[in-house]
C-alpha cells in the first residue's frame, strides 16, 4: 500500500531514530510497496530519566506497514546501532536481517539472552548487491571504532541513496583500509541523496588515528610500574586489542571485568579480532596470585556509570579489587555529552584511594573518536557529490553545523534537509521536498521483565525525587459515618516528620475535621471522592507553607 504522504514515483526517506540525538539510530527507505531499514539502535538515559535502562524508538509506523518491510541491514555491531533488535522482533516482523563480521556475533550474542525471539540473520559480504525487489543494496567499508563497519548503498528507481554509517578516514587504521575507491565511484556514477554521521561535526579538524592512539598506549604501559588498570568502551575492539598488545609487550596477564565487556572479550576471540597467546587472559579470582607489575585489568565505567566496574572500584565497594598504591587507571575514552559529572566524581575517588589516573588529554592520547570531524565530512561530500543532502546520526547542533558543510562543498542551497524524527523526506532524480511526518518518539525500557515506560511514570518518579512522598491514613467507620481516630500522616523524602511535628499535626487534623463534614454529607462513603479531596486539600495546605508539591498519596481504610 502507497504511503499517503508520497506521490508514485516519490522515495521517502526518514528517521525513527537518530535525529536530534546521539543514539537509538534507526533510518527507513521507502518506496512504494517496499521498506527497507537500516539499523535498529537504543539510546542510554539521561540522568533525567530516572530508573530507565535503554530509550528505544516509537515501532508504530513499522507495525502498521510489516508488510512492506524487506530487511533491516545493519551498519556496524555498536549498541546504539543494534541494541533494539530484540525489542523490534517482538513487535515487528523482519523476514532478514543483513549484518557483516564482528556485528553478526555481537547480534547473535545478544539473541541468545532474548531465547524464544525468531529471527533470521544473514551476513553480507562488502563485494555483493543484494536485490530485494525494486530495492538493491549494496556495501563499501568505513573505518570506525569497531571493525567491520559498512555504509550502505540503496539503490532505487529514482537513483542512489548513500547511507555513510558512522565512519571516520584513518589513513593509518589498526584494521582494514575503508573502500576510498568504491566511494569515489559512487561519486562519479552520481548519488541522489546522501544521509552521513554528524556525531563530530563541532570538531575542526582531522580525527587522531587509532595508529597513534596505540602508539601511546604501549607507551604509557611500558612506565606504569604497579597494576594498569583500563577502562574502555566494552564494544572497542580495536582498543582492547591495543590494550591486549601492550600488555603481552610488557608481560602482563590480563583480567576483564564487567559483564559487556566478558561478552565482547569472548565474541572478539572467538571470531579473531582479539589475538593474544595462550594464557594471557586469566580467571579474574586469579589477579593476587601475580605481582602487580604483572596484571592489567581491562573494565567498563569509563563513563562512570553507577554499577559499572569502575565506579565500584573507585567507591571502594567491588568484591575483588581495592585500589592499591602504585596502581594507575587510565581512561581510555572521552566523557559522552551528559556524564562529565559522573566521571568527575569517579576521577576524584580514584585519586583519594590513591591511584595514579591517566585521562585522555593532548598530552596522553589515549582515546580518539570514531566518528569524522569536519575535514573528514567535507570529504566525504566531495567524494560522494550528492545531488541532496540530509545530516544524521547527531544533535539538533551538529546536524545544522553539518548541513552548512554540506553548502560549502557543492551541494546546493536548498538542497540540505535537517529534520527531526518522523519528518518524511520525499526525493526523486528531479525533486525533493518535506512530505509530512510519520509517527516517532521515544519509548522507555525499565528492566528486563517490566517493558515500556510512559511519560506518566517518568513525570512521577521526578517528582518523588525532588519533591517527595505524603501519605495520609484515614480509618472510617462506614456504619457510624465517622472517623475513627487520628489519621496517619507518613512522609518519605519529604520531610522529617521528628522536626516538623506542627506541620504534621496540622495535615492530620486538617483531614480529619474536612473527611468528617464530607462523610455526613454523604449516603454512601465514596471512596474515589474522598481520595481527590484529600489529595487536593493537603496540595493546598503543604505548598502555602512550604512552597514545595510532594506526591500526596491518600489511603483509606473502612470498617462496618
Amino acid at each position: 500500500m502507497q504511503n499517503k504522504l508520497l506521490k508514485q514515483n516519490e522515495v521517502g526517506v526518514f528517521a525513527l531514530g537518530g535525529l536530534g540525538e546521539v543514539g537509538k539510530n534507526m533510518y527507513c527507505v521507502e518506496y512504494q510497496d517496499e521498506l527497507v531499514i537500516i539499523d535498529s539502535g537504543i539510546l542510554f538515559p539521561d540522568d533525567h530519566l530516572l530508573g530507565i535502562d535503554y530509550v528505544i524508538p516509537d515501532y508504530t509506523y513499522l507495525v502498521e506497514n510489516q508488510e512492506k518491510i524487506k530487511a533491516l541491514i545493519i551498519t556496524h555491531g555498536h549498541e546504539d546501532h543494534i541494541g533494539g533488535i530484540p525489542y523490534l522482533l517482538r513487535q515487528v516482523k523482519i523476514p532478514k536481517i543483513y549484518a557483516s563480521g564482528l556485528a553478526i556475533g555481537l547480534i547473535k550474542n545478544k539473541m541468545e539472552q532474548n531465547r524464544g525471539v525468531r529471527y533470521n540473520l544473514i551476513e553480507y559480504q562488502e563485494f555483493e548487491k543484494i536485490v530485494l525487489g525494486k530495492l538493491s543494496i549494496s556495501f563499501f567499508r568505513t573505518n570506525h571504532s569497531i571493525p567491520d563497519s559498512f555504509g550502505i548503498v540503496v539503490h532505487t528507481p529514482e537513483g542512489v541513496i548513500v547511507h555513510t554509517g558512522d565512519f571516520k578516514f584513518d589513513f593509518t587504521p589498526t584494521g582494514p583500509d575503508a573502500d576510498y575507491q568504491k566511494i569515489a565511484q559512487l561519486g562519479r556514477k552520481g548519488v541522489l541523496l546522501l544521509l552521513s554521521d554528524s556525531t563530530n561535526a563541532e570538531l575542526a579538524a582531522f580525527t587522531k588515528s587509532e595508529q597513534l592512539v596505540s602508539e601511546n598506549i604501549k607507551d604509557i604501559f611500558t612506565k606504569i610500574e604497579g597494576r594498569a588498570i583500563v577502562a574502555t568502551f566494552a564494544s572497542n575492539i580495536h582498543r582492547v586489542q591495543q590494550i591486549v598488545e601492550a600488555s603481552i609487550a610488557t608481560k602482563r596477564k590480563i583480567a576483564i571485568f564487567g559483564r559487556s565487556m566478558l561478552r565482547t572479550v569472548d565474541v572478539g576471540t572467538d571470531m579473531g579480532y582479539i589475538k593474544a597467546p595462550p594464557g594471557t587472559f586469566i580467571d579474574s579470582n586469579r589477579i593476587n596470585k601475580y605481582n602487580a607489575h604483572q596484571i592489567t585489568i581491562i573494565c567498563t565505567g569509563s563513563q562512570g556509570e553507577p554499577l559499572a566496574a569502575l565506579s565500584r572500584i573507585a567507591a571502594g565497594t567491588h568484591r575483588q579489587i581495592k585500589i592499591q598504591q602504585g596502581d594507575t587507571v587510565i581512561f581510555s575514552s572521552s566523557p559522552i555529552p551528559g556524564n562529565f559529572a559522573s566521571v568527575s566524581k569517579t576521577i576524584n575517588q580514584l585519586f583519594r584511594r590513591g591511584a595514579n589516573v591517566i585521562i585522555n588529554s593532548p598530552l596522553s592520547d589515549v582515546h580518539t573518536s570514531g566518528h569524522g570531524g569536519q575535514e573528514e565530512l567535507k570529504l566525504m561530500l566531495k567524494l560522494i557529490k550528492p545531488k541532496y543532502f540530509m545530516p544524521i546520526h547527531g544533535e539538533y547542533r551538529m546536524l545544522k553545523i553539518h548541513s552548512n558543510i554540506g553548502i560549502m562543498t557543492g551541494v546546493k542551497k536548498g538542497n540540505e534537509f535537517v529534520f527531526d524524527n518522523g519528518g518524511v523526506l520525499a526525493v526523486t532524480r528531479k525533486s525533493a521536498r518535506y512530505a509530512g511526518k510519520v509517527q516517532a518518539g521515544s519509548i522507555y525500557i525499565d528492566g528486563k521483565g517490566i517493558g515500556d515506560i510512559g511519560n506518566i511514570v517518568i513525570r512521577d518518579r521526578k517528582l518523588l525525587s525532588e519533591d517527595g512522598l505524603l501519605s495520609a491514613i484515614v480509618t472510617i467507620d462506614k456504619t457510624n459515618l465517622q472517623v475513627l481516630g487520628k489519621p496517619a500522616i507518613i512522609s518519605r523524602g519529604f520531610i522529617y516528620m521528628r522536626e516538623h511535628e506542627e506541620l504534621t499535626k496540622g495535615m492530620s487534623s486538617l483531614v480529619s475535621e474536612t473527611i468528617q463534614k464530607k462523610i455526613i454529607s454523604m449516603k454512601k462513603v465514596n471512596i474515589t471522592v474522598l481520595k481527590k479531596d484529600i489529595t487536593k486539600l493537603l496540595n493546598e495546605y503543604i505548598y502555602s507553607r512550604t512552597e514545595r508539591s510532594p506526591m500526596i498519596m491518600p489511603v483509606i481504610m473502612t470498617v462496618n
